[in-house]
């Protein structure tokens, strides 16, 4: 909006600064006509309370016809896409490639209900191993990246036991064993 029109409308104009205004409006009629519109717009903001309200509709936009419209806009279309193109090669130059191994857990305790494995190759959560039908076997396979990690089992939800074919092991920090397993070309 103007500076003159507000100035009007709020009436914080001189005379002389009025007349010099209205043979502006004389020149320029689409002025006169936005501030009849702005006057028109005051008069009902100084009425009296409204005694409906009115109807407003709000165009929505799906997220289908968001990204369509990103698409099809060249200058973002080539942005995005040379952002995408400078990720991907960033991945695939810097990026160590982990080539994960397929390793499998197999433990023999036919006394337990429930056996676990957790490790740093789970973050440290349990993730349940499958009973091997009747046998007292309980088994998993994980695929995992080379290099060296660390696991142990838990029975029943509370015992916490090394794996026995892994001689290598170390203390954890609540008094109890890990097993220290070395997987793939580690030097």
């Amino acid at each position: 909006m103007d500076h003159l029109n507000s100035l009007f409308i709020d009436d914080e104009m001189t005379i002389e600064e009025k007349i010099s205004f209205v043979h502006h409006l004389k020149k320029n009629p689409s002025t006169g006509d936005e501030v009849l519109h702005l006057l028109k717009q005051e008069m009902l903001l100084r009425g009296d309370v409204v005694t409906h309200i009115p109807k407003i509709t709000v165009a929505t936009t799906t997220a289908w016809e968001k990204i369509w419209s990103f698409m099809v806009q060249p200058k973002r279309l080539i942005t995005a896409s040379m952002a995408a193109a400078v990720a991907v090669l960033i991945l695939l130059l810097w990026s160590p490639h982990a080539v994960l191994q397929p390793n499998r857990f197999v433990i023999y305790r036919p006394d337990v209900t429930r056996a676990e494995i957790t490790g740093s190759f789970t973050d440290w959560q349990r993730v349940p191993m499958q009973a091997v039908g009747s046998s007292g076997y309980w088994e998993i396979v994980l695929a995992l990246p080379e290099g060296e990690h660390r696991f142990s089992y838990i029975l029943d939800g509370k015992d916490s036991f090394p794996d026995p074919t892994i001689l290598t092991r170390e203390q954890d920090d609540f008094g109890g064993q890990n097993s220290v397993l070395l997987v793939g070309n580690t030097v």
